[in-house]
């Protein structure tokens, strides 16, 4: 049964009314039957499970899908949506998880790209007007943005608004953001929390999606829950919590996130002395049991990440040394650390994991064909049968090995990460982020594999920017300031506000 908003509660009359939104993909039903109602000058949160169907009907929205059925209203008006431009000129934009921006041009030049005011003379574009118009709507908004600098050399939290900006350069009404913070600083999320809210106060509308429910608590004015392509629930904020929008969200009670563990943990596995590297990291020193979750806090920037690429050959070690199972290791390239046993799932799946555009089947076996056999010449039919053999045993969902791996949820396509390394039968594992950008069903499941890992007496060293998965599921934590590491605690005998002070704040002299 879906609850009936409370009108009383919210702003404004109706910004969109979507209904009867249905889309098939072949015989993939993505949508079914899909009503949503957004409200004038309200934050509305729109939540559910990677696959869920969230995307597809913000693409809708956006005029880059078509409906097979279903009607779109925008302020009380019919609208039919052929392409993006269509959708633009009807005052909605969709800001992606992954910013479209031209990093080569200016600020100004991104937010005017296709509209740039004429020069004085014919064919010319006059780059002081678009500056200063880029200023006086940056102003208007009280954003404080260098319009005349380029986008590769700002922050990523500035790309945000020049996104967002651009947006209402097209007198947007309606501002669909998808995992806006997914990429953003703890400051750089709380600055774009005050610009929600400031468009919101203005009379915006705004669509926002995120995995992070502690964001939508604290922001959203009403809640939507698609399930299986499928709205099972909207309310209003105030008569949810996170445990109910989990329970709408995965069909069932989730009141543990964490799986219990009972591992008995075993000797030093694997022992970091003095490590430093070319990439800021400075005398690093840290072990890690059979059996043991260590994991890696701190700020961002906090070389955390360049911690693990010095282990695993990536950035170039300038001293220390790494023992794996008593054996000291030099390495110097990705390939030495695969053969040595060590594995490291990184922080961007898509650019520096995956090949997402390779058949599943080939990303698990592609850094382990010389392992199986494969040389000289690969055996396809013996190839698929050891990916899917491989990918069983931690249930990676796939419509087929041969599959590329872009047609993976984000869930899924970590846990083809996962299955590639237990096919190299590593001993040592590296997790960057493995929960970034993922539903709270899948963090579950990637959090299941990391204790059954575990239990194989693995030992791992878990990477998070989270520090509630980092007390669920680590049994030690580390803590990195400005590639030093500053902290090595027993998460029983520590708590939040003491990992937060050691990533934060710098020692007194």
């Amino acid at each position: 049964m879906i609850a009936a908003p409370q009108e009383t509660a919210l702003q404004g009359g109706i910004a969109l009314r979507m209904e009867g939104i249905s889309k098939r993909f072949g015989p993939v039903q993505a949508l079914r039957d899909v009503r949503l109602t957004v409200r004038t000058g309200t934050v509305h949160a729109l939540v559910g499970e990677n696959g869920a169907g969230k995307s597809t009907l913000m693409k809708i929205l956006a005029g880059v899908y078509q409906p097979d059925t279903g009607a779109i209203e925008i302020h009380g008006r019919r609208r039919t949506f052929e392409n993006p431009a269509q959708a633009i000129e009807a005052g909605v934009s969709m800001i992606y998880q992954e910013l479209d921006l031209a990093e080569h041009l200016t600020a100004a030049e991104n937010i005017f790209l296709g509209a740039e005011p004429r020069g004085p003379v014919p064919c010319t574009v006059s780059h002081r007007a678009m500056i200063a118009r880029a200023d006086e709507l940056a102003r208007r908004f009280n954003f404080d943005l260098d319009a005349a600098a380029k986008v590769e050399d700002l922050p990523t939290g500035d790309c945000q608004i020049v996104e967002i900006l651009k947006a209402l350069r097209r007198n947007a009404s309606i501002i669909v953001m998808d995992e806006p913070t997914s990429s953003l600083s703890e400051r750089e999320a709380k600055r774009l929390f005050e610009v929600v809210r400031r468009l919101r106060s203005q009379g915006l509308s705004i669509i926002y999606i995120s995995h992070r429910l502690e964001e939508i608590i604290d922001l959203a004015d009403e809640v939507s829950v698609l399930r299986d392509g499928q709205l099972v629930h909207s309310e209003p904020m105030t008569n949810l919590n996170i445990s109910r929008i989990v329970h709408y969200m995965v069909g069932r009670e989730l009141t543990d996130f964490f799986p219990q563990r009972n591992v008995s943990i075993g000797e030093v596995l694997v022992q970091v002395d003095g490590l430093s590297s070319d990439a800021g990291v400075r005398d690093i020193s840290f072990e890690v049991r059979r059996g043991e979750i260590v994991g890696m806090a701190g700020l961002v920037g906090a070389g955390r990440t360049e911690v693990a690429r010095a282990i695993f050959g990536v950035d170039k070690r300038t001293a220390g040394s790494v023992v794996l199972d008593g054996r000291e290791l030099d390495i110097h390239s990705p390939g030495e650390a695969i053969s040595n046993g060590i594995a490291l799932l990184t922080e961007d799946r898509k650019r520096t994991g995956l090949c997402v555009e390779l058949p599943c089947s080939w990303n698990i076996t592609l850094p382990n064909l010389k392992q199986i056999g494969f040389t000289p010449f690969i055996k396809p039919a013996r190839e698929t049968r050891i990916a899917a053999d491989v990918a069983s045993r931690i249930a990676v969902k796939w419509s087929s090995p041969q599959a590329p791996a872009s047609s993976l949820s984000g869930g899924n396509q970590q846990k083809l990460l996962i299955a590639r390394w237990l096919l190299a039968n590593s001993k040592f594992m590296i997790f960057d982020e493995p929960t970034r950008g993922i539903d709270v069903g899948a963090k579950t499941e990637v959090y299941t594999l990391l204790n059954k890992l575990a239990e194989q007496q693995k030992a791992i060293l878990f990477i998070s920017s989270e520090l509630p998965e980092l007390f669920g599921i680590a049994d030690r934590i580390l803590v990195m300031r400005r590639g030093k590491l500053v902290g090595n605690l027993v998460t029983k005998q520590t708590s939040p506000e003491e990992v937060m002070h050691l990533a934060a704040v710098e020692e007194k002299a």
